[in-house]
């Protein structure tokens, strides 16, 4: 089953010829989950061809232009296309008005709903669980306030050992309570664990998205083991005075923070468009964390799924 993220914009405030604003597309089992929604996005999505149809949920970041501008022309062209689907955006309160008025203020008649999720971005909480993945909030340090957001792969059915079922002459209402937790008692009054009857066939696989933020040990806390981190770099480190006053990372930070959260994979973007080779960025970056990955818009980087009994997930670019 496929857990990817596909880059769609990853530009700092300032698009280039080559980077459009920061907007990521995350499949998760062919369910599409947009984060961010920088100008061109909806132009993007047609490029590398994904689904529009099938995006349901918008996770905002924070309210500067080069994270949000996209949203307004995507719900003008999904509507356009005559979308049944409601679709939610989860992003700050003060930005629900706004984008209810520009919706109201541009189209006639809505052939959707759009659903708004007022967030707390001072909070750490989960905002969206499904079968398929759980979203919880990643609060960051910006000017403004400003969250990240790990996504999750929701933990599949538990998996009974098949040699457990004939020692123990197991009945299927016996198997039906094992599969969902239960330890079990045998004819003589032993326990055995639910951990020794049972296993998961896949570890679930992880995504965080932290963009635009500070160095922050709480997020390095927060995105402890993830699989795939992206992290903002915006900045060389000898521009750190820089990156504080914006309230922005260097890519020195980014990869600090991937090096202490124990991550696999960092991924680095929202570079600046001061600079004109962005593989400084990926030089810098590698001094401390070695498997880090320069993103360009259009790339894809898929994290494979593993046996349960495979402690380690890894992500490949493709």
């Amino acid at each position: 089953m496929t857990f990817s993220v596909t880059i769609l914009g990853s530009s700092s405030a300032l698009p280039t010829s080559k980077r459009f604003p920061s907007a990521h597309v995350l499949n998760v089992h062919e369910r599409f989950y947009l984060i961010d929604c920088g100008e061109g996005t909806q132009i993007q999505l047609r490029r590398f061809k994904l689904p529009m149809s099938r995006i349901n949920h918008v996770f905002l970041t924070h309210t500067h232009g080069d994270h949000v501008l996209g949203l307004f022309g995507l719900i003008s062209t999904f509507n356009l296309l005559g979308r049944k689907t409601d679709l939610h955006v989860y992003g700050m309160d003060d930005f629900q008005e706004l984008l209810f008025r520009n919706i109201e203020y541009f189209t006639d008649t809505m052939s959707f709903r759009v659903v708004y999720h007022p967030i707390d971005p001072f909070k750490v909480e989960t905002i969206h669980a499904d079968k398929h993945v759980q979203v919880t909030t990643v609060p960051l340090r910006h000017r403004v306030p400003a969250v990240g957001y790990k996504f999750t792969e929701a933990l599949q059915p538990l998996n009974i050992r098949k040699e457990f079922i004939s020692r123990l002459n197991l009945t299927t209402a016996d198997i039906i309570r094992i599969k969902a937790g239960e330890d079990f008692i045998t004819s003589d009054g032993e326990l055995i664990p639910n951990s020794e009857l049972t296993y998961r066939a896949y570890i679930p696989r992880s995504y965080a998205y932290c963009s635009d933020t500070l160095f922050s040990e709480r997020v390095v806390g927060l995105v402890q083991n993830v699989d795939l981190l992206y992290h903002e770099a915006t900045f060389l480190h000898t521009e750190l005075e820089l990156a504080r006053q914006t309230g922005h990372s260097t890519a020195r930070q980014a990869a600090t923070a991937a090096s202490k959260a124990g991550v696999k994979k960092l991924l680095i973007g929202h570079f600046s468009s001061r600079y004109k080779d962005e593989t400084q960025f990926l030089t810098e970056a590698r001094e401390f964390f070695p498997e880090t990955y320069l993103v360009n818009d259009g790339q894809t980087f898929s994290v494979e799924q593993k046996k349960g009994d495979d402690a380690s997930n890894s992500a490949i670019l493709s």
